[in-house]
């Protein structure tokens, strides 16, 4: 079995103090899970009495025994006399962890007395540990503090989690038909979670159920809504959509069904890896947004959707910190497909090029692209697609980059089969193939409104809707390809040797 992250976390708090460093910084959303590892440690690094203390604002400076904690040491409530006491005894051995030290790095007596107890303590044995879910260490600081990340919970210690919690129910008799696979699948579902945020989202979903099956994992799922949502960076979708639901597209399709077992342990043992990333380009209204939400559903991920007019708009910070805080978003709760709709609009060849924040932001996308885990899935979308670089095109970004054009004669009468069939109408009774030619050169965006109007019309009359419903909103309506013919020429010309076709009308996939 791989060595666990926390494990790992464990390992590179040992190493630091086998190493000596004074001052050890830890970067963490899990204070408590922590605090017990530094507290181990301590224990059988320093077998003395008062070998871990610990402070916060609250309580100041105490020292934890076996027993627990003891009273607050006299005028240790504020930082500063907290950390001149421990300046004063330099016989002691052992640990101390600071919970709300990172909140005063800026400050330069903070500062000062951090370099005089890195100095001072220098081979001593006696280790000062920071703790903070964001630590940024001042210029003055980085050569003083050694700094670790404590991961979040890896998928067999969640494994773990839900072994647990599922055995706890089932002794108070619930009964536990999760399989080895399922478990596997819980899991996953619950990366991104702290341990602590785990057990709570357990504790819900499985809180009076009489069987523990697979119906918890989309439950599971949908708990990563409340994950994102305290972030406000990405918006999380609930897709219902399958790929019945998307009309045409067959080579789209054949290519994501084939990759559907990619992200599954059988695959990586294979030495297969998932698939990074598609970019989907073309015609507005012909299907693109639908791909990416069939994409979730025939994959079983979550879907996380980054609008970059969020990402510029400095509601959440700076463009630059909002957008590496969704990326880290997503790494958290990965596998999970990221959705960046319109990319064009956030990262074009004119913000590529001008210095400016688009630049910076380019930049950082590119290198994430290249380097990111295999476990985030990149879906994007895009209309003016001469706007996008050379660079987002190129291999090894992507896997692939589709076309999605009008649709032809055969994927028209699909769209209108499935509106039809959405709808509560029996595509029997209706003369598809003529539909079809008489919608020649539309979306289906457009498509759609049609099958919607007519339902309308039909519904004033208080009859089932015909066919003659659908043609009078037909012929009455200017497709876009009329009104904008001259850039979808221009669109299809330049995609011509680009991109692969969607369809099976258009250039096979390799």
């Amino acid at each position: 079995m791989a060595t666990s992250s926390r494990t790992t976390a464990v390992n590179a708090i040992k190493k630091a103090l086998v190493a000596g460093f004074p001052v050890i910084a830890l970067v963490t959303s899990e204070e408590d899970q922590a605090e017990n590892a530094i507290h181990s440690i301590s224990r059988m690094a320093f077998a003395q009495e008062g070998s871990f203390q610990t402070w916060d604002l609250q309580q100041g400076l105490r020292v934890i025994t076996p027993e627990g904690a003891r009273p607050t040491i006299d005028g240790t409530i504020g930082l500063l006399p907290a950390l001149d006491y421990l300046l004063s005894q330099p016989s002691e051995r052992g640990a101390i962890l600071f919970k709300d030290l990172a909140f005063f790095l800026p400050q330069p007596e903070v500062q000062r007395r951090l370099k005089a107890f890195a100095t001072q303590y220098r081979g001593q044995n006696r280790f000062l540990f920071l703790v903070g879910t964001q630590i940024l260490l001042p210029v003055e600081l980085r050569q003083d503090i050694h700094l670790i990340e404590f991961s979040l919970p890896d998928v067999n210690e969640l494994q773990e989690i839900v072994q647990r919690a599922a055995q706890n129910c089932a002794r108070r008799g619930a009964e536990n038909q999760l399989s080895p696979d399922e478990v596997s699948q819980a899991a996953v579902a619950l990366q991104g979670f702290t341990a602590s945020e785990a057990q709570f989202t357990l504790n819900k979903v499985l809180w009076g159920r009489k069987t523990i099956n697979a119906e918890i994992l989309p439950q599971l799922h949908s708990e990563k809504e409340q994950l994102v949502r305290k972030e406000g960076i990405l918006e999380y979708y609930r897709s219902q959509t399958s790929l019945e639901d998307v009309g045409g597209l067959q080579n789209l399709k054949e290519w994501l069904v084939k990759r559907k077992k990619l992200f599954s342990p059988e695959a990586e043992a294979a030495g297969l890896h998932p698939p990074r990333g598609l970019l989907m380009m073309g015609i507005s209204g012909c299907g693109k947004s639908l791909s990416v939400k069939a994409i979730s559903s025939l994959w079983n991920l979550p879907l996380f959707r980054l609008d970059m007019n969020q990402v510029y708009s400095g509601m959440h910070g700076s463009p630059e910190g909002t957008f590496h805080r969704a990326i880290q978003i997503i790494e958290a709760v990965a596998p999970a497909i990221l959705w960046i709709d319109e990319i064009e609009g956030g990262i074009s060849s004119s913000t590529a090029k001008d210095g400016s924040t688009g630049s910076h932001i380019f930049s950082a996308f590119l290198t994430w692209m290249q380097e990111k885990s295999n476990q985030v899935f990149v879906a994007a979308t895009a209309n003016r697609i001469d706007l996008l670089p050379a660079e987002i095109i190129r291999k090894g970004r992507f896997d692939q980059v589709f076309f999605i054009d009008l649709p032809n004669d055969h994927e028209r009468e699909d769209i209108l089969r499935v509106h039809l069939r959405q709808r509560g109408n029996d595509p029997a009774k209706f003369d598809l193939p003529f539909l079809s030619v008489a919608t020649e050169g539309w979306n289906g965006a457009e498509i759609e409104h049609v099958v919607e109007a007519a339902m309308i019309e039909a519904f004033s009359r208080g009859e089932p809707m015909i066919q003659d419903d659908l043609y009078t909103i037909i012929r009455s309506t200017v497709p876009l390809a009329r009104t904008m013919s001259e850039q979808i020429k221009f669109i299809k010309g330049w995609a011509s040797e680009r991109a692969i076709s969607a369809s099976h009308s258009g250039k096979s996939i390799a």
